[in-house]
């Protein structure tokens, strides 16, 4: 992928179609990429960030309401007011995680695969800091025990 340059005003760019594919591809490798490493380890032994334990630390501080095992409402997640807790949370990991505002995919249960009905859209902080959540909590480990049966 070609350098951004340095006078690139993305409120001013249009919607690229092709822009829009790399993403989507990028996503989807990073979707099944992740999903992979869970079948191969459980989540509760995974280490996502060089900073796991302190992007846990920071996100129990900002959202202590946050269960991990819960369904995340995406428009509750997305409302103004959450919305600007998010923003505050994200920009402490501005320059110390790559891609830290990237658009990914996030599972809104812990207890389903990826699917159309189960999947949201979410930046990578967002991804990081509840996915580290649910592996302290060892609510992602299933998918490993599930792939090895799966083996036998």
């Amino acid at each position: 992928m070609a350098a951004v340059p340095a006078n690139f005003n993305a409120a001013e760019a249009p919607n690229l179609e092709d822009m829009e594919k790399q993403f989507a591809v990028k996503t989807v490798q990073q979707m099944m990429t992740y999903w992979k490493i869970l079948e191969a380890v459980p989540g509760s032994t995974l280490t996502l960030t060089k900073i796991d334990d302190e992007i846990h630390e920071e996100f129990r501080k900002d959202f202590p309401e946050f269960d991990p095992a819960a369904t995340i409402n995406e428009d509750e997640m997305k409302n103004k007011e959450n919305k600007e807790r998010w923003r505050k949370f994200i920009a402490k990991f501005e320059k110390r995680v790559d891609d830290y505002n990237f658009g990914t995919m996030l599972r809104s249960n812990p207890k389903f695969e990826y699917g159309e009905d189960e999947t949201i859209f979410a930046v990578r902080m967002q991804f990081y800091a509840i996915e580290i959540a649910r592996n302290h909590a060892g609510l992602n480990d299933w998918i490993n025990q599930q792939a090895k049966a799966e083996k036998k």
